[in-house]
């Protein structure tokens, strides 16, 4: 590795650590002529899929917009900063996993959708609406009432609650 300071070719290694993830190494490494220190990460380079946009362009997989797309769908939610690294690197995952050279953007998105789902139902419902292009409220019903059924069987809390049934008035 050449020395960013002097540009001397040869520097040594000192001390490497691994990331809390495992995903990189940090290094610190001395150069052997100036004795400047400086620290390099080293990562594992594997090629992601190229996103056939909708439009039909191929484009090379960027995670910073990836991490945009959570970030817009997340803001103003309470979903911890470690939560939403963890989605992106999952949603990396899932495109790695599948081998392809190739990929269509809509299976990025229900990628997507599927972190979104676990993390925040509100952001989930919000890139869907995007996502998805909904024209009109039934369209926003048909996913509330698809997340309704799914954590009834799940046991968890309902999105929206029912109006209360009306209280009836004895006349005395």
């Amino acid at each position: 590795m050449h020395c960013p300071f002097c540009q001397h070719l040869d520097t040594r290694v000192i001390d490497s650590r691994v990331s809390d993830d495992g995903a990189t190494i940090r290094r610190r490494r001395v150069c052997e002529a100036c004795g400047e220190r400086f620290s390099t990460l080293e990562t594992i380079e594997l090629k992601l899929p190229l996103i056939i946009k909708s439009d039909g362009r191929r484009e090379a997989f960027d995670a910073r917009k990836l991490r945009s797309g959570f970030d817009r769908a997340l803001q103003k939610r309470p979903v911890a900063e470690e939560q939403i690294e963890a989605a992106v690197r999952a949603v990396v995952h899932h495109l790695r996993m599948t081998a392809e050279r190739e990929l269509d953007s809509r299976r990025v998105g229900e990628y997507v959708m599927a972190e979104l789902r676990k993390l925040d139902h509100v952001a989930y419902v919000r890139f869907a609406s995007v996502y998805r292009a909904f024209e009109d409220v039934a369209d926003f019903r048909e996913v509330l009432d698809r997340l309704e059924h799914d954590n009834a069987t799940e046991g968890q809390l309902a999105l929206i609650e029912d109006e209360p049934p009306p209280t009836k008035s004895r006349k005395r």
